[in-house]
C-alpha cells in the first residue's frame, strides 16, 4: 500500500516515479488549461450539493441546475425536505430522469439526515453511502467539494475516458480507475483533479467529434492524437 492510501480501506496500485511525474505533468498542464475548473452544479450548503449530485445521475449538470433553483426555494433546509411528501419534492424535479425515484431518495436521505445526524451532512464516506441515491462517487463529491476532504476521484464518464486516453489507466471499472488515479496523483489534487478532467472532457476531449489533434495536451498525451507520450 501506498503512503496516499495509509487510511483507506484498500490498496493502492503500485506505480513508478516516472509514472507519477507523467501524471503530474498532465494534471499541471490541465491546470494552466483550465484555470476556472470547478464543480458545475449550483450549490451554497452541503445538503445542496448532496441532492444536486443525487439528482445529476443519468442527468445533466445543466438539467440539474434548471430543477434545483425552484427545488432549493422550495425547501431551504434538510428539516423541510424530511416534512414534505416525496410527491411534493417531485413536483419540482419533473424536467429530470427518474424523477419518482429520486424524489423518493432525497425524502429519505433528509429524514435519515434529521434521524442520525442533526440535519447535516456527515463528513465521512461510510455515512454518506449509507444514504439512499449515494453511491461512492456521489459522496467523494460532496466530501472533496463541500469539505475539502479527499478520500477518492469521482469518475464520472469524462474521467473515465480521458484517463483511458492519456494512457493513465487500464482498469475498466470506475473503482479501478479511481484506484489507479490515487495512485499516481497527490492527495491534495485528488478533487481538483477530476474537475479538470472533467472540463476537458466537455470542452476538448470528447466521446464524439473531440478537438484532440488541435490541442496541446491531446497531442502530446491523449491515444486519439497522433502523437502520445
Amino acid at each position: 500500500m501506498t503512503k496516499r492510501g495509509a487510511d483507506l480501506p484498500f490498496a493502492l496500485p503500485a506505480t513508478t516515479s516516472t509514472a507519477r511525474a507523467r501524471a503530474r505533468r498532465i494534471d499541471d498542464a490541465l491546470a494552466k488549461a483550465h484555470p476556472d475548473a470547478h464543480c458545475e452544479l449550483q450549490w451554497h450548503e452541503p445538503h445542496q450539493l448532496l441532492f444536486a449530485t443525487i439528482l445529476s445521475a443519468q442527468c445533466t449538470d445543466v438539467a440539474v441546475n434548471r430543477a434545483t433553483t425552484g427545488l432549493f426555494a422550495a425547501f431551504p433546509k434538510v428539516k423541510d425536505y424530511a416534512q414534505a411528501s416525496p410527491e411534493a419534492i417531485g413536483e419540482h424535479i419533473k424536467t429530470i430522469g427518474l424523477h419518482r425515484n429520486k424524489a423518493k431518495f432525497l425524502h429519505r436521505a433528509a429524514q435519515l439526515l434529521m434521524q442520525d445526524h442533526q440535519g447535516d451532512v456527515p463528513q465521512e464516506l461510510e455515512a454518506l453511502v449509507a444514504l439512499p441515491g449515494v453511491a461512492r462517487k456521489t459522496a467523494n463529491v460532496v466530501l472533496g467539494n463541500a469539505f475539502g476532504i479527499n478520500v477518492g476521484v469521482v469518475v464520472d464518464t469524462h474521467v473515465s475516458r480521458l484517463s483511458t486516453r492519456f494512457g493513465l489507466t487500464k482498469a475498466t471499472t470506475p473503482l479501478g480507475i479511481e484506484k489507479d488515479l490515487m495512485a499516481l496523483f497527490p492527495r491534495e489534487r485528488w478533487c481538483m483533479l477530476s474537475h479538470r478532467m472533467i472540463f476537458h472532457g466537455r470542452r476538448v476531449c470528447k466521446a464524439r467529434h473531440g478537438l484532440c489533434h488541435e490541442d496541446s495536451i491531446c497531442r502530446r498525451y491523449c491515444s486519439q492524437a497522433a502523437s502520445v507520450e
